[in-house]
Parts: structure tokens; sequence; C-alpha cells
């Protein structure tokens, strides 16, 4: 897929923050919401072996034209999250016009892989790794999204978007924490939705089609995900990060002002085939 589906789309202007923006939806989104006219904050975390691949990003937003503010932290320390937000709110309020954030798209992707119940009771997910599963990918978008709301860095015409997966509603191995995560972050989303909706700020989650991205190899017997998924896809392939991209811009055009609360399936028909 190539970024043409992009340009049937009117551009949007203004600012996207991306956190998880070096690899899989949030690179993908990153891209996409560059082509389409806004400029990037991405939050991320990565060790050199993986730098590179966030300068390709950072570089071909530049080459568009967009500003790209990248921040090498972790998205889920609160400190850093402050850091970030206060980085963002000092800038826009040096350049002497009003800015804002048009979109803050969640696509965080660490937690545990481990079962619940091993038969090595070392194994098991531990009370420390369910917490922080579940705050990494699912309480963080509270926390980012009350904060930017706090210091005015979203408002009216604003999008809140996360990433969910079909493993919010169903059992893998090893997926037991990042499954309650995920469920927990279709929660927040409607939760979001209805308490932001005075202020027109709508929020929805994304649910795609089995994607190859780093978390998804990161998954126990990924490789029978990937052959079921392509069995059950219409188009006899997976979906890809830009599919979900191009997803993401059309939402954050006005247009889509009344849809909220949402949990949003963007995998090709893959979950309706038998």
């Amino acid at each position: 897929m190539t970024s043409n589906h992009l340009t049937e789309l009117p551009s949007v202007d203004g600012w996207a923050l991306v956190l998880g923006a070096s690899s899989g939806f949030g690179g993908a989104a990153a891209l996409a919401f560059a082509r389409a006219g806004m400029h990037v904050v991405g939050v991320h975390l990565d060790r050199r072996a993986t730098q590179d691949n966030v300068e390709r990003i950072v570089t071909s937003i530049k080459e568009l034209g967009r500003e790209a503010w990248f921040f090498n932290v972790n998205a889920a320390d609160e400190e850093r999250r402050r850091e970030v937000l206060g980085t963002i709110q000092r800038r826009f309020l040096d350049r002497g016009r009003r800015e804002r954030l048009r979109v803050l798209f969640h696509s965080l992707a660490f937690g545990s892989l481990r079962r619940f119940i091993a038969e090595d009771v070392e194994e098991q997910a531990s009370q420390k790794q369910l917490e922080m599963t579940i705050d990494v990918m699912a309480n963080s978008l509270v926390y980012w999204s009350q904060e930017a709301v706090e210091r005015g860095l979203i408002g009216e015409g604003g999008r809140i978007l996360a990433m969910t997966s079909t493993g919010s509603t169903m059992c893998w191995r090893g997926y037991g924490a990042v499954s309650a995560a995920k469920a927990a972050l279709e929660s927040h989303i409607r939760q979001l939705a209805f308490e932001l909706a005075s202020r027109k700020i709508t929020a929805n989650a994304i649910c795609a089609g089995v994607t190859d991205t780093p978390a998804l190899r990161k998954i126990p017997d990924n490789a029978r995900m990937i052959d079921t998924a392509l069995r059950k896809s219409p188009s006899q392939r997976l979906t890809l990060p830009e599919d979900v991209a191009a997803t993401l811009v059309a939402l954050v055009h006005p247009c889509t002002y009344w849809m909220t609360g949402n949990t949003i399936f963007v995998d090709g028909g893959e979950g309706h085939a038998g």
C-alpha cells in the first residue's frame, strides 16, 4: 500500500501527539498525520539499536515540510509525561499564537506476556507485572488525556484515539495481562467520550486486524495467529499499519465529530469471516 489513499481526503492542520511513535501503528500514524498536513510530536522509548528507525521517521516528516518534536522517554512515567506536555505548552506559547493538539493517539505496546497459571510459579505473571501492563497499555491513556485537557493543549474539535485488539474479548496463550489492559482501554475510551462530549472532544478505540508488527512477534503462537488471519481475510492478506493510519487520518477530519465512544474495526473484514 502507498500513501495515495491519504490524498483522497482534504488536508488537515494542527498537531498530532503520538504515543509509541517509533514503529508499528505509531510510526505509520506519525507519517500519515504528516502527509495529511499535520506537525507531529512523537513519544517513544528506544535503545540505540532501534534509533535508526526513529530517525528515518523524523527525517520523512521534515521532508514533508512538517515539524517533528520527538522525545525518547518512558510515556508511562509521570514525571516524563509532565516534562513532555510542559515542553509542548511552552513551545506553543513561545510562538505567540494559539496552537493546540488536534489529536492524541495512544499506541503503547509494552506488557507482560506470562501465563496466569504455570507449572513453575516463578514463570507466572506477578502482581507487579499485571499492574504495570494495565498501567502502560490502558491507564496511561487517561493520564495523558487528563493533563492535555488541564493544560489547554487539546480542546474543541480534538480527537483522542487508541489502539485496542480483538484480544480484549478473546483468550490467547500468555495474553491474559494484555487482554485485561485492552478491555480496560476500551472502557476508558467510552468514559472519556462521555466526559469530554461537552468539550466537543471525541474518543474512539481502533481495533486492527492481525498486523505483522514488532509487538505481534512477541506474542506466543504468533505464527498461528498470522496463518488464521490470512485464511479468514477476504483479501487474503494481513492488515498493514498503513491501513490503520489511513483510518486515523479520516477520523481526525471535522466531519467525524459525531463519532465517539466506539471501538472501530479496521481489519478488511477479517473479524467477520468464517
